[in-house]
This record gives structure tokens, C-alpha cells and sequence, in this order.
């Protein structure tokens, strides 16, 4: 058990006006999942198209698992004009709001049934842009604090994952709400959609960019490489390669003489696995709930606003756990508890529209939902080099996005075409999905326990 002491040490991190502007980025990272994941999910259902080409839609969100490709320009790059007045970090915030903000407002005056092409391409620029201005994101929460304030990270961690889960779920509500209004129509809450992402870029204004040591470091491997080309033979080309040698191909090749190549393929496996079953049942979610029964502002009461407030308030239980019994065990509780829950959404299927049912799986999914997020947000962030930070985070969720996005976009194929529209085998199976991560997770997990203690160390 912790004491009342550090208790109250560790929840006086949050007096930290740095971890406000943490959770004020994760709500512009959760946000556009609003616009082209659960709002453009239920559009579809209610313009007739089948589940197949819902779930086939959601090859949008490829942009998250293939960011880790540009993710070396972004962390090194300052953007011309905004780059000199908001620093390097804030500019490619800033340059993604603006274009999921315009995408937005376009996706207002697409007729869906005639131009699904076009609303398809919009929902991949902004799944780009999004994509591109979370490497950013990811970046500036491992800058904004110093090595010597590490063990503040779980703390950040959490706020990263209320704010997302406030821009998802809780702003995620407006639009469900407003649905059900008499004339209010898919195309009106796309115009309020973006006014609220426009919303959200003034903190990025405001906030304060980083101090980092990143450029004296990626400068000194630079010379490094100079030094060696130059041995090679004197070439004019020596300071461009070097400096695409430390852009492109440094941050991967620290990453794995960090952890040695077999520990670095095991935690990328790791986390490939872990939220694999948790994303099918997410991808088809809005689209079980309509066709179960439950209404668009139900599905604004329970899916939005009180799985929003219930993993808000889990996710800062669930960073205390951790951060006094170790990220490691939290994976283990959330990947059990992901499992679970995945079975109560079989159950609703069975006993049909019942709130109390309902109400049930909301709690468990967002105690899952919160204590696996915060739990993957603060061990990733754990395995990044400051030196490459938004690089190698990016590189790492990218992979968990990779099942949480193109592979859970067959989830409407394999209720239509395998199981023949059964939803509860369809979330048993989701169930069962789980349990690969959690026998990886055990396999490896002395190798997980060594890297925590030496990143505990450096505090």
C-alpha cells in the first residue's frame, strides 16, 4: 500500500501548469478520431452502407501506423514562418489543427452516398495531418519534462490519456447529442466539428515551447558521422549525408543498440499484440450499438460522456497504481480487464437494448480503457531516447496503432462474412484476442522490469 505521504507527493504533480497544456494536447489528439472515426461511422449507418465498407473505411486511419516514416522530419525540422514564432514543436501542432479544422469544414459540403471518394479522401488528410501533429505531440510531453523530473511521467501519462479521452468522448458527445435534434443534419455538426478543433489550436498558441537539448546532441552525432564519411573519402556531399544519417537512420539504430536487437523486437512485438482485440471491438462499437437498439443520444449518454468520465477518473487511479507498482503490472491488470469487458459486449448482444447492461460494460470498458492507456502511454515514453524522443515514440505507437487501425478495418467483414452478423461470437472472439499479448507480456517481463528499474534510476 502506498502511504498518505506519497500519496500527496505524487498527486502534487498535477499542480504542474505543464501537464494542463499535456492534457490540452491529448484533447486534440482524441478529437479528430471524433471526426473521422465514431460521427463518420454513424453518417455511413444512417446513409445504408453496409458493415463490410464501414470497417473497410476505417483503412483511414493507416496515416497513424506509417507516421514513424516522416516522424524523423518532424522531430528534427522547424517549419518556415509559424516554425519562428512558435518554435518547432508548436508549429507542426499548430500546422496539423489548421488542416483538420479546413478538412472538417469541407467534409460539410460532401454528399456522401455520391461522393464517397471524396469524403474517403478528406477523412485521410485529416487522419494525416492528425497522424502527423501527434509525433509532435508525443514529442513535446517527453521534452516538456526534463530527465531529472521523470518520475513525473506517469502523471503526464495520465493527462495525455484524460485529455484524449475528453476530446473523444466527452466533445465526442456534442455530436450524438445534436443528431437527434429536429433539422440538424451529418453535414451541420461536421461545420460545429471544426469549429471545435479550431477551438483547440489556441492552446497551441499560447502554450510554451519546450526547452530541449535534442539539437546539441543530434548536432554532436552529426560531426560524428561527418568525421566518418570523411574517412571514406572527401566528398561535398559529407555534411548532407550526415545530417540524413542522423535525421533518418540514427533514432532507429539508438533504439535498438539501446535495448539489444532481440529486446527490441520482443517490446515491438509487444506492443503490436496487446490492443488488437480491444480495436476490433472498437471499430464496429457504434455501428453494434445502433443495430442493437440504442439511440444516438444513448449511445451520446453511455458511449461518450460516461465512458469518457469513467476512464478520466480511472486513468488517474490507474497512474497511481503504476507509478507505485510498476508500469509493467498495470499492463498485466489492463490486458486482463480488456478481456473482460470484451465479454460483456457479448452479453448485450445476447439479452439485447438493456441500459443497465449497457451501463455495465461502460464502467468495465473504461476502467480497460484508461488503465491500458496510461499504462502503454508511460511505458512507451519510457523506452524513448530524449535524443530522437518524438521519433521513437512515434515508431512505437505507430504499431499498436497498426492493429487498432488497418487490421481492425476487416472487423465488419468478419461479422458479415465469417460469422454471419453474430455479435456475440464476434466479441468472444475479441475476448480471446487479448490473451497472445498477455502470454508475450509474461514471457518477457524480467527484461520489462530491468528497463523500468534503470529508467526509475535516472531520476
Amino acid at each position: 500500500m502506498m502511504t498518505t505521504a506519497s500519496i500527496a507527493q505524487y498527486l502534487s504533480y498535477y499542480r504542474d501548469k505543464r501537464l494542463l497544456t499535456v492534457f490540452a494536447f491529448g484533447m486534440s489528439q482524441g478529437f479528430p478520431w471524433v471526426l473521422i472515426g465514431s460521427v463518420m461511422s454513424a453518417w455511413l449507418k444512417d446513409e445504408g452502407l453496409s458493415r463490410s465498407l464501414i470497417g473497410l473505411f476505417g483503412i483511414v486511419f493507416s496515416a497513424y501506423t506509417i507516421n514513424f516514416l516522416w516522424s524523423p522530419l518532424v522531430d528534427r525540422l522547424t517549419l518556415p514562418l509559424i516554425g519562428k514564432k512558435l518554435g518547432q514543436r508548436r508549429s507542426w501542432i499548430f500546422l496539423g489543427q489548421l488542416v483538420i479544422t479546413l478538412s472538417a469544414a469541407c467534409l460539410a459540403f460532401v454528399d456522401l452516398k455520391n461522393s464517397l471518394f471524396y469524403a474517403a479522401l478528406l477523412c485521410f488528410v485529416i487522419a494525416l495531418f492528425a497522424a502527423t501533429h501527434d509525433i509532435a505531440i508525443d514529442g513535446y510531453r517527453i521534452d516538456v519534462l526534463p530527465q531529472s523530473e521523470s518520475e513525473k511521467s506517469t502523471a503526464a501519462a495520465a493527462m495525455a490519456t484524460s485529455g484524449w479521452w475528453t476530446g473523444y468522448a466527452l466533445l465526442g458527445a456534442i455530436p450524438f447529442f445534436a443528431a437527434d435534434l429536429p433539422n440538424v443534419s451529418w453535414p451541420d455538426i461536421y461545420l460545429l466539428l471544426a469549429v471545435i478543433m479550431a477551438l483547440l489550436s489556441v492552446v497551441t498558441i499560447l502554450a510554451k515551447e519546450p526547452d530541449s537539448h535534442r539539437d546539441t546532441a543530434q548536432a554532436q552525432i552529426q560531426k560524428a558521422y561527418e568525421q566518418k564519411l570523411s574517412q571514406l573519402g572527401h566528398s561535398r556531399a559529407n555534411k548532407l549525408l550526415a545530417w540524413l544519417g542522423v535525421t533518418l537512420v540514427a533514432p532507429f539504430v539508438s533504439f535498438f543498440n539501446k535495448n539489444g536487437v532481440k529486446t527490441a523486437l520482443a517490446l515491438l512485438t509487444f506492443i503490436f499484440l496487446f490492443k488488437i482485440g480491444e480495436a476490433f471491438l472498437a471499430r464496429m462499437s457504434i455501428v453494434f450499438y445502433k443495430e442493437v437498439g440504442f439511440s444516438n443520444t444513448q449511445i451520446a449518454q453511455y458511449s461518450k460522456l460516461g465512458t469518457g468520465l469513467i476512464t478520466i477518473i480511472f486513468a488517474f487511479l490507474g497512474s497511481i497504481f503504476n507509478h507505485k507498482y510498476g508500469i509493467v503490472k498495470g499492463l498485466f491488470i489492463s490486458g486482463i480487464a480488456m478481456a473482460a469487458s470484451n465479454l460483456i459486449f457479448s452479453w448485450i448482444a445476447i439479452a439485447g437494448p438493456k441500459e443497465s447492461l449497457y451501463a455495465l460494460a461502460i464502467v468495465v470498458d473504461g476502467f480497460t480503457q484508461a488503465w491500458s492507456l496510461v499504462a502503454m502511454v508511460a511505458f512507451i515514453s519510457m523506452l524513448c531516447d530524449r535524443t530522437f524522443s518524438a521519433t521513437h515514440y512515434a515508431l512505437l505507437a505507430s504499431l499498436g496503432s497498426l492493429g487498432r487501425t488497418v487490421l481492425s478495418s476487416y472487423s465488419g467483414v468478419v461479422i458479415d462474412d465469417w460469422l454471419g452478423g453474430n455479435w456475440a461470437v464476434f466479441f468472444v472472439i475479441t475476448a480471446l484476442m487479448v490473451i497472445p499479448s498477455l502470454l508475450f507480456l509474461y514471457f518477457i517481463r524480467h527484461k520489462l522490469y530491468a528497463i523500468e528499474a534503470a529508467y526509475k534510476q535516472q531520476d
